[in-house]
């Protein structure tokens, strides 16, 4: 029969899996949380569980200052755990990327350049210097 009163072993708490890269402002800006609401104090191993989902909005190019307003804005009164409600708002506030940049349309060609007739000094676009249409026909019908 066990000893009830010898001390079962303290299961060890499981490292959170940081195996994916973050993004370099991941980490200051979960650590930096407090500063905007004091509640929002996250221990080293809440902010290196949360980091891979503040890396995903920063890679979606949201601005940590944007990132911090959104998980901040509208918290409960009493938060007795900030660590789940961020990881919850981390993943359901979550913004779509940005759609794909659409194709820049073709640039029309650049006009021939402004040359001056040979004969009036009319000034007419044309790849070469020469003469402009009107005295061409002149010319032509001479």
């Amino acid at each position: 029969m066990p000893d009830p009163e010898a001390e079962e072993p303290v299961p060890e708490a499981e490292e959170p899996d940081i195996a994916a890269p973050l993004h370099p402002a991941a980490l200051d800006l979960l650590a930096g949380l407090r500063a905007l609401d004091p509640r929002l104090l996250l221990s080293e191993r809440d902010i290196l569980r949360l980091a891979p989902g503040a890396s995903t909005w920063l890679e979606r190019g949201i601005a940590p200052a944007a990132i911090a307003r959104k998980l901040v804005a509208d918290l409960p009164e009493h938060i007795r755990h900030p660590a789940s409600v961020l990881a919850y708002r981390l993943t359901a506030m979550l913004p779509p990327p940005l759609p794909a940049a659409p194709p820049e349309p073709e640039k029309a060609p650049a006009p021939h350049p402004l040359q001056n007739c040979d004969s009036c000094e009319r000034a007419f676009r044309a790849p070469e210097p020469g003469r402009c249409g009107d005295c061409r026909v002149v010319r032509s019908a001479a």
